[in-house]
């Protein structure tokens, strides 16, 4: 056995050894993407969570060196989108674009819950969030709250959603109970059919993110009647809240974020939540998102999985006690 003395340089050779040894173990994010990347998508394109995980997927693919790809897979309140993700190998390849509709409220539309919105996913980076837009098409002479108050006291008041269960159809049922108004649900596959409906006055009113609307409102072809948050769209800064409208029981506000299949590496969540903090920091980034009504704001994923259970907490709750089904 060697007594030779350890000299300053011979520890710096042993410590630098033992990093290079560290760095090259065997791990998944050693390796990690080696390969395409899927976001899922629990709606049809075009809508908001679409457009988010677009502009998202886009740069993400740049800073992790490999292509993500988008799948839409919409239907049954988002579940069908989320239970495939549930479901899928917790590799860090199938990923979802999660919202407050496949998390907190679409589970709790069904007899049989698919799964547990906190414990069956891994919960990785919180994106931003948006109001709802209570709107109504020009045909309908609807302008105000007041009058859909009023048209729906003269009888049954139809609003569209982009699909049941989505977060438009659970806010039109609580608005429903709350304000006792005759609204009833005509459910659409995603808010582009919607849209094209309600331009034609097909529909009078429709309940949506507001994201994809806003070019629809300042051209003039639809009217904005409220945003459901407790301050006013930057967006649309003539639009009232409708806290201010004294239904603060209709605040409800769309959260957009990145989730994957429980008992993910957390090797991979700390690159994949580092990745999406970076992507938010971009500024042509952070001008899509504001131009679509999206507040971004990157958080870790201790403070996005506090959120989601909050959010679970709340308005799960809220939809069974509404007695809403799909």
């Amino acid at each position: 056995m060697s007594t030779a003395p350890i000299t300053r340089r011979s520890a710096l050779q042993f410590l630098a050894a033992g990093v290079a040894g560290s760095l090259a173990l065997p791990g998944l994010a050693a390796g990690w993407p080696d390969k395409p990347i899927k976001i899922i998508v629990t709606f049809p394109p075009g809508g908001a969570s679409d457009i988010v995980a677009r502009v998202m997927a886009e740069q993400l693919g740049k800073l992790l060196g490999q292509p993500v790809v988008v799948d839409n897979r919409p239907g049954a309140g988002g579940t069908i989108g989320g239970a495939a993700v549930a479901s899928a190998a917790p590799d860090g390849y199938v990923l979802m674009l999660s919202n407050t509709t496949p998390i907190a409220l679409g589970p709790f539309t069904l007899d049989k819950q698919p799964y547990d919105p906190v414990e069956a996913f891994t919960h990785i980076a919180y994106l931003g969030s948006a109001p709802l837009v209570i709107m109504a098409s020009k045909p309908s002479g609807i302008r105000t709250f007041a009058d859909i108050e009023a048209q729906a006291r003269k009888g049954q008041l139809d609003f569209g959603s982009g699909g049941p269960g989505s977060v438009g159809h659970i806010h039109g049922e609580l608005m429903k109970k709350v304000t006792g108004m005759n609204l009833v649900h005509v459910p659409y596959r995603g808010g582009a059919p919607m849209t094209t409906d309600l331009i034609a006055g097909t529909i009078p009113v429709g309940i949506d993110v507001i994201t994809a609307y806003v070019t629809f409102f300042k051209s003039g072809q639809l009217t904005p009647v409220a945003v459901t948050s407790r301050a006013r769209s930057p967006l649309m800064p003539d639009v009232p809240t409708v806290t201010e409208l004294n239904q603060p029981k209709l605040v409800l506000e769309n959260f957009f974020g990145l989730s994957g299949p429980a008992k993910m590496p957390a090797d991979v969540v700390a690159r994949l939540n580092a990745a999406c903090n970076q992507v938010l920091e971009m500024t042509p980034v952070q001008q899509k998102l504001v131009d679509l009504g999206i507040v971004a704001k990157g958080e870790s994923v201790a403070q996005f999985n506090s959120f989601v259970k909050a959010q679970v907490g709340v308005l799960g709750p809220a939809v069974k006690g509404a007695g809403i089904k799909l």
